[in-house]
């Protein structure tokens, strides 16, 4: 495992490739250890192998036919946020990641998935 700080970018490359992909897997890489999750209103803080759990069985319902990025910023705490847009076969998704550093990595600290 590569244990070697990531910085921003890298994680939000990895969580488009992730999302554009399904991989709950992939996606679980670039979180803390404990991460909120909001599906539809449905909202809870996990653990990674529970969230991994969460986005598998989302993936399975959603499947992904395309996730593009529509705003990328940065709060003065800090606090890395993109929104992107996430497709699937009936409808969208607008997708809010909070990105925050812990210690000397960037990691997802919150995804919201809100149906469009």
């Amino acid at each position: 495992m590569e244990l070697r700080a990531q910085n921003q970018n890298a994680v939000v490359n990895n969580v488009r490739a992730a999302l554009k992909a399904g991989s709950s897997k992939e996606l679980v890489k670039n979180f803390n250890k404990t991460v909120e999750l909001n599906i539809n209103g449905d909202k809870a803080s996990y653990s990674k192998t529970q969230a991994e759990f969460v986005l598998k069985d989302f993936f399975k319902k959603y499947p992904p036919s395309d996730f593009q990025y529509i705003h990328q910023g940065a709060s003065k705490q800090g606090l890395t946020y993109v929104i992107g847009k996430y497709s699937f076969d009936s409808g969208s998704f607008r997708v809010l990641i909070y990105i925050k550093k812990f210690n000397e990595a960037y990691l997802i600290d919150l995804m919201d998935f809100s149906l469009e």
